[in-house]
């Protein structure tokens, strides 16, 4: 019988793959040292959306709670291990993959720093405007996890008003994407929105 540790080295290199306690330690909850935290099993640190789909395929397979983790600087325990989950780390997928600025949209991978992107589409002239006190280290998954604000969204609106598309991990470990590259999009249901603020895996 092929064993979730098996399963993981088969969805990620050996080396993405943490089973030291110290280590995991660091992982296993967010800044919100009220709320409790568990053991988990193994921490997995995925390269792209791909890894994180395998991973995510894994434990579905073998039954083993999966919890997402960006740079944990939530305050909620939203993000804190459970006991014997794998903790699916995605600070590591912190590239910008293409500013258009005629569209005015970023395409970014969900461990890229707030502030990061911020100052990366200001060269194009442009501003991301959600703006969490954790915005010089909380990464843009975290954000659409928790559908982040800032002061700025008293004007200008949350996270959900910035996101037009999303690549999604399943809870199955299916890997579809939703939503569209322009403002407006009339066709059919927004699926983007409902994957805004309640924590879904994504990539």
């Amino acid at each position: 019988m092929v064993s979730i540790l098996d399963g993981l080295k088969a969805a990620v290199p050996e080396n993405r793959i943490f089973l030291d306690d110290d280590v995991m330690a660091a992982y296993a909850r967010d800044q919100a040292a009220w709320a409790p935290a568990g053991r988990p099993l193994a921490l997995v640190k995925p390269e792209d959306a791909e890894q994180v789909r395998a991973v995510v395929a894994a434990c579905a397979e073998h039954r083993v709670p999966v919890v997402t983790r960006g740079a944990g600087t939530g305050l909620s325990g939203g993000a804190n291990a459970v006991d014997g989950c794998v903790l699916l780390a995605l600070d590591g997928m912190d590239r910008i993959l293409e500013i258009d600025a005629d569209e005015q949209l970023a395409v970014v991978q969900p461990g890229v720093i707030n502030d990061h992107l911020r100052a990366a589409v200001a060269e194009h002239g442009l501003w991301y405007p959600p703006d969490p006190a954790s915005s010089p280290w909380s990464t843009i998954g975290g954000n659409v996890a928790t559908n982040a604000g800032g002061v700025c969204c008293v004007k200008y609106g949350v996270t959900r008003d910035y996101v037009l598309g999303l690549r999604v991990v399943t809870a199955a470990g299916d890997l579809v994407s939703v939503g569209r590259r322009t403002r407006k999009g009339v066709a059919g249901y927004d699926l983007t929105a409902l994957f805004v603020g309640p924590r879904a895996p994504s990539a």
